[in-house]
């Protein structure tokens, strides 16, 4: 599949001791191919600052969205922001990035970091022409994207990072791009990239942020195809069907369950190995078959992927404890939420007959397990197809 498509991903630290973030991060999608990701950094920090962000990340997306030019824009959010009592201004910064077809790219950029390019891991500004919108300085650039560029927005808390804790004066902006640089693989996802950023920023507050911190990445990446098969079908005599089907779908290929992989096997006339883990663990051991790229356990290790799968979408704060692990549901994990563009679910609606003693729960709870899944795809910008059998 060499068709291209829009990653993006981000990740956000409270200031120390409160509960809500300053900074506030809004995408609006516009077509398959055409994305509109805003951040807003509010004065201070807390509810008010929230507020702030909130109203001016929304407004943009939605204004710039509509086509509505950037000086109106600008003069929108500064007429409708509230007033802040105890400073006497409504102040939020933003940055903005449109991506049209997955290729053409333009950044707005008010007060915050100025946004950068990552290409074949190098770290540059793009080509900003400024302009002076309202009083305000305004930085903008427009160009061809590259399948592979990664595109960085951060509110000012990554760059202030250190600042009287490590660091004398806090990350530069050219030591945040260094680092960046460093960080990107030809396989990262936004999501990770952005996780990578914020964790650097909280070692160097030594985990007690002084400001929020907010990074977010948007990554042109090509499309990459993942189907998993959960389950054999309601009829047995459909299986080889149900299988011919999957083994037909173009990328990779996973299998859940043991007695899904015992019908694959048998299907493509090949042996299952089962793989000890590497690692203590409590999640049942992958085995493998000739031809199919991952085969795991069953609801176990969907049930911890779920799990995984919640905590990424939000904070991300589970990532370094399975990242790094070789079980079927980290692998799995990674499958999913780093590698696939696009997610072809087969699901088989069979009775376990390990669980004889109720049937009725034991394919109620497979059916809500999968769905949830689903939805938490689907909220990584995952496009997600399921078939039941």
């Amino acid at each position: 599949m060499n068709e291209l498509y829009t990653d993006y991903g981000y990740v956000s630290l409270n200031h120390v001791g409160e509960s809500l973030c300053g900074d506030n991060v809004s995408v609006r999608k516009l077509s398959e191919d055409s994305y509109i990701i805003v951040l807003a950094d509010g004065l201070g920090s807390g509810i008010k600052a929230n507020i702030l962000s909130t109203l001016t990340s929304i407004m943009m997306s939605k204004m710039v969205g509509s086509d509505i030019d950037i000086e109106q824009c600008v003069q929108t959010v500064i007429a409708t922001l509230p007033v802040c009592k105890d400073r006497g201004v409504a102040y939020s910064t933003f940055s903005l990035i449109s991506v049209k077809d997955n290729r053409w790219i333009t950044i707005y950029n008010y007060d915050n970091p100025s946004p950068f390019v990552v290409r074949e891991r190098k770290a540059f500004l793009p080509d900003y022409v400024v302009s002076e919108i309202h009083g305000k300085r305004i930085e903008r650039a427009e160009f061809e994207a590259q399948p592979g560029d990664s595109f960085f927005m951060m509110s000012d808390g990554v760059i202030n990072a250190g600042a009287g804790e490590i660091l004398n004066y806090g990350w530069t902006l050219p030591e945040v791009m260094k680092y960046t640089a460093e960080t990107v693989t030809e396989q990262s996802c936004a999501k990770v990239l952005a996780t990578t950023l914020t964790d650097r920023c909280n070692a160097l507050y030594n985990g007690r942020p002084g400001d929020d911190v907010t990074a977010a990445c948007v990554r042109i990446r090509e499309k990459q195809q993942v189907s998993m098969m959960v389950g054999p079908s309601t009829k047995a005599e459909d299986d080889d069907l149900m299988v011919s089907l999957f083994l037909s779908r173009k990328g990779k290929h996973v299998v859940c369950g043991g007695t899904t992989a015992s019908i694959v096997a048998r299907h493509l006339n090949r042996n299952i190995i089962t793989i000890p883990n590497e690692m203590e663990t409590d999640i049942p051991p992958i085995s493998a078959i000739e031809g199919i790229d991952l085969v795991t356990e069953g609801m176990i290790t969907l049930n911890r992927v779920l799990e995984y799968g919640r905590d990424f979408a939000s904070g991300n704060k589970d990532y370094f404890s399975w990242n790094y692990r070789t079980d079927g549901a980290s692998r799995l994990a990674s499958l999913l939420f780093e590698d696939a563009s696009d997610i072809i679910i087969f699901s088989g609606c069979a009775v376990n007959p390990a669980h004889q003693h109720n049937k009725e729960l034991s394919i109620s709870l497979k059916m809500k397990l999968i769905d949830e899944l689903c939805e938490v795809l689907k909220s990584l910008n995952k496009n997600v197809k399921i078939s039941y059998f």
